[in-house]
Formats: structure tokens, C-alpha cells, sequence
């Protein structure tokens, strides 16, 4: 399978009167759960956005790479999945219609498409519930199907913004361990914005955004240890208070 890797080199964005992303610059290496954490407003959507060709940046490059080499973003389109903060899900159908739904727009082929229903609905644990609405679902059984929606495609990137926004602790839970299986089934580089900083610990490497711009990147425990903070609420403090005291 093909390793795909990420490179974001100096991106600005201006929205409005607002400086959005401020020389933003981060590494994504493959295979591996990215989180990139930060407060509201730090920019964490604005940056997913532009990776999915939504925005164009002011100044900046991204790069995809695969295999070590660089590849035009028009030829991996396709195999970008993104699952924006606010679902576009359809309350008066199922499981299953929501599904077959998304087998035609993507364009899956019948013997693939039956193959993946199974594997994904069993890692989401949705199985027996294929005919429930959408509208009846929890907040995290609504999540997951969008998840396991947008990997209908096969993806070999996934961009999720803020997926356990709003949902019970014991739904984030559950999850962050689909994730883990898609890591560890699906070899996608999967990259996960969120505003809790607790989440931080569950990734492999962690990207730290504020106001724009990049503070820190790494592995979480290595970060914590290098800023000698207990949490990464400890890392965002101190960040905060270095800036008002300048």
C-alpha cells in the first residue's frame, strides 16, 4: 500500500478583517493518527479547509506527497475523505439508505461495496441497526455513521473536524477506538481537529494551534515533558501568558 505524507509551509489566510492562519507550518507523517488541537478560534477548520481545496491560502504551500513523492492535489482528491464539524446526514433516512446512498455517489462497485458495508458497520458496531433513522440515533451512533460514510471510498487520507464535538464521554471513547481500528486495518493518515485537550493523549503526534499559528508539534507525552506541564490546558496556559506579558 502507498504511504501518503503531508507538508504545510508557511500558510496565511486573511477572512475578512481576521488573519486566520498566520504562517502556519506543520508535518504529517503517514500511518499515524494526527491531532491537531487547539481553543475556538485558533483556526483548526480554516486549516482543514484549505486542505481539502475549499479555501485558497493567501501565501503557502501544501504539499501531498506519495511515496516520498510530490503528488498535484487534483490526483488525490478522491482519496481525500472529509467529515466536516456539521454533518450533512439526512434525518429521514437510515442507516442503510445513508449507505446506499453514498455507495452511488461514490461510484463503488457492487462487490467492494458489500465487503466494506460489512467490515465498516462491524467496527462502528452499528450492525443491528442499519434500519434506524438517522433522527433516532445518539450522538455518537449519528458520528460514527458519518465516519464510516465518508470511508465508503476507501480514502487514503481522512481530515475530521472536531468528530466528538458535543457528544457524551463514553460515545468519544468509542470513537477514538474506531479510529484506532481504521489505523490499524486501514493504513490512512488520518488527521483529527479538536478543542479538547484531553484528546491530545490518544494521538501519535500532536500539532498544538493558536491564533493562527503553530506552537508545537510531536509526539504528546515528549511535548509535555519538554514544556514540563501535566496537561496540554498546562501548554496552552503558559503559551497564553507568555504572550500577555510581552
Amino acid at each position: 500500500m502507498s504511504e501518503i505524507s503531508l507538508s504545510v509551509q508557511d500558510l496565511s489566510k486573511k477572512l475578512r478583517r481576521t488573519q486566520a492562519l498566520k504562517g502556519l507550518t506543520m508535518q504529517f507523517a503517514p500511518h499515524q493518527i494526527h491531532g491537531i488541537i487547539g481553543p475556538e478560534g485558533a483556526g483548526k477548520t480554516t486549516f482543514l479547509r484549505h486542505l481539502m481545496g475549499l479555501l485558497k491560502a493567501d501565501s503557502g504551500t501544501i504539499v501531498f506527497q506519495e511515496d516520498g513523492k510530490d503528488i498535484p492535489f487534483q490526483n488525490i482528491r478522491e482519496s481525500v475523505a472529509y467529515m466536516p464539524q456539521t454533518q450533512s446526514l439526512y434525518p429521514e433516512l437510515s442507516i442503510h439508505e445513508h449507505l446506499e446512498f453514498f455507495r452511488t455517489l461514490y461510484q463503488v462497485p457492487s462487490d467492494v461495496y458489500i465487503e466494506r458495508r460489512k467490515k465498516l458497520l462491524q467496527m462502528a458496531r452499528l450492525e443491528e441497526f442499519t434500519d434506524r433513522l438517522a433522527s433516532q440515533l445518539s450522538g455518537g451512533m449519528y458520528k460514527k455513521l458519518g465516519l464510516i460514510c465518508s470511508l465508503l471510498s476507501s480514502p487514503k487520507v481522512l481530515l475530521l473536524d472536531e468528530p466528538t464535538n458535543g457528544v457524551d464521554p463514553l460515545s468519544r471513547r468509542d470513537f477514538w477506538e474506531l479510529l484506532y481500528d481504521l489505523r490499524d486495518q486501514e493504513e490512512i493518515l488520518i488527521l483529527v481537529t479538536t478543542s479538547y485537550m484531553d484528546e491530545a493523549l490518544k494521538c501519535q503526534q500532536v500539532h498544538l494551534l493558536f491564533d493562527g499559528q503553530t506552537l508545537l508539534e510531536g509526539p504528546p507525552q515528549e511535548i509535555l515533558k519538554e514544556q514540563k506541564c501535566k496537561t496540554f490546558d498546562d501548554v496552552f496556559l503558559q503559551y497564553d501568558s507568555s504572550l500577555e506579558s510581552t
